[in-house]
């Protein structure tokens, strides 16, 4: 059974400590956890960096390797045309997570490049809503399998 790849991107390494208004308090590594307890017998690669260059290495890494992608690409959302070069090679479903739901933010958080290649967009449904992208993500792979 192939892996299932949930891609964290910058600054999500001091969720619980961030912006807790906008955030939460939850830490990445409890979200770590409810996404492995959602995926049951499905290997996960949970992953979260600083690193432009190392998101892309882990998209090119899932485009061989996984079955699907859960991405919060954090800032990189707006700003890099190379991840989403990366991620148009993605064969499988992509589902594009944020925390908050950047629509209702500031506008500069409104022009995703990643949602011109997600299957789905997921936002503003606080940290919890990492397991019920795991969910989603497993029908989509479900779906596509079909």
């Amino acid at each position: 059974m192939k892996p299932i790849y949930i891609l964290n991107g910058p600054n999500l390494n001091r969720l619980g400590k961030r912006e807790p208004e906008i955030y939460g308090t939850t830490t990445l590594a409890e979200v770590e956890a409810w996404c492995r307890e959602a995926a049951g017998e499905r290997p996960v690669e949970f992953r979260q960096t600083n690193s432009e260059e190392k998101l892309i290495d882990w998209v090119h890494e899932a485009i061989d390797e996984g079955a699907g992608i859960i991405i919060n690409p954090a800032a990189f959302t707006f700003t890099s045309l190379a991840l989403l070069d990366a991620l148009k090679m993605f064969k499988g479903p992509i589902i594009e997570f944020h925390i908050s739901n950047i629509h209702r933010r500031e506008p500069i958080y409104h022009n995703s490049y990643v949602s011109m290649t997600a299957t789905t967009v997921m936002a503003g449904l606080g940290a919890t809503g990492y397991p019920l992208a795991v969910k989603a993500l497993e029908r989509l792979i479900e779906e596509q399998r079909r």
